[in-house]
């Protein structure tokens, strides 16, 4: 696959600041998984969850001026979390930040920038991606996207990327895919399949045939456009119907009246899995969805006992395995843990098994419905 990458790099004479390319980044979601650092008000997009001096999205929209105009990023995110873009991406104008009134998954959100941006360039070529994932290695990553850009930009085609499996992970979906059809190294998508067991893991992993699925997308505006009429009709009629108020003073009114239309429904299920022309592009960039506390710790840099430490504060004794977060001016002193996941945020102490993490959204849950506990959420 290295050897594809570098292919990709060569071609990178396409125009990076091709002013057709545009990026949707998704930023809408809560991470009850990171909970209690990521709150409702505060989601972990928005927080220096790495400890790099910069938040999740302020590392995303970053990379992505590499491939894009500054004028050419939209953010999609929930109208609660309007104030939270402006104050990390002061270069955006509010016409570049698309407030969702409700959350409705992604296929709404999607089809909202894509009706947008479509009425100022029918010509667009549309990255969607998290706000949220870790890309080690850029230069991989914008080559790679270049080379998706490109692609879509001459063929009737929905991309997505998948990364290359370096193990069999049961927290990702998967993407089987077929030889080439139409150009080298881009394959059509065979088959999607969500989060397997161990045993299903393994066996795709031996076949070869499989990918991890990054949810990071690529089309050309007309084509995603015509995906949404022909497979979610539902959402295409709530957008055609306002599409004469995008770009307007009364565009946050019509969203709310389209909003109240389209089903509750990811463009995963509603658009990838059933459409007839998905391609997948093999991926290797150091990628990470950054989905729990324990793919954080494979991220942290870990000292001799492999337990990963936000602070020089914290002081380990005879612990082994742990991912410990803390305030930097905070002492912390552990002795005796092994695979556990502790989290200080001041009001807050987290102490979980590490490998009972999945625990950590249904205590959320559990806390919404208790007075006391609903303040922490």
């Amino acid at each position: 696959m290295q050897k594809n990458i570098c292919t990709f790099a060569s071609r990178l004479d396409y125009k990076l600041m091709n002013k057709n390319n545009y990026v949707a980044i998704m930023a809408g979601g809560i991470g009850s998984r990171f909970w209690p650092a990521s709150r409702t008000n505060k989601p972990k997009q928005f927080l220096d969850i790495l400890s790099t001096g910069k938040t999740l999205i302020r590392s995303t929209f970053e990379r992505f001026l590499k491939i894009c105009p500054v004028e050419n990023i939209y953010i999609l995110t929930n109208i609660d979390y309007i104030d939270l873009v402006r104050e990390q991406l002061p270069e955006l104008t509010d016409d570049q930040i698309l407030g969702e009134p409700a959350r409705k998954n992604t296929a709404p959100c999607i089809a909202y920038v894509s009706y947008k941006i479509r009425q100022k360039n029918q010509d667009a070529n549309i990255i969607v991606a998290p706000s949220d994932h870790i890309i080690i290695n850029e230069d991989n990553y914008v080559a790679t996207t270049t080379k998706a850009l490109d692609f879509v930009s001459h063929n009737d085609a929905l991309v997505t990327l998948g990364i290359v499996p370096t193990r069999p992970d049961t927290g990702y979906g998967y993407i089987q895919f077929l030889e080439p059809e139409i150009e080298e190294e881009v394959y059509k998508v065979k088959t999607f399949t969500e989060k397997p067991n161990l045993a299903t893991a393994e066996r795709f992993i031996a076949t070869g045939e499989f990918l991890w699925n990054a949810g990071i997308f690529i089309w050309n505006v007309k084509n995603i456009i015509h995906a949404f009429e022909t497979l979610l009709p539902d959402v295409s009629d709530a957008f055609l119907e306002i599409e004469d108020d995008l770009n307007t003073p009364v565009e946050s009114l019509a969203i709310e009246r389209a909003f109240t239309q389209c089903p509750n429904i990811s463009v995963d299920f509603g658009i990838m899995e059933k459409a007839p022309n998905v391609y997948v592009i093999p991926s290797e960039f150091g990628w990470s969805d950054l989905g729990t506390w324990a793919s954080l710790h494979a991220e942290y840099k870990k000292d001799e006992s492999n337990n990963a430490l936000s602070s020089d504060d914290i002081k380990i004794y005879d612990a082994t395995n742990n991912m410990i977060k803390a305030p930097k001016d905070k002492l912390v002193v552990v002795q005796g843990l092994d695979n556990y996941i502790v989290v200080d945020t001041g009001d807050v102490l987290l102490i979980c098994d590490k490998s009972k993490e999945q625990y950590i959204k249904q205590i959320t849950l559990d806390l919404k419905k208790d007075k006391k506990g609903s303040e922490y959420i």
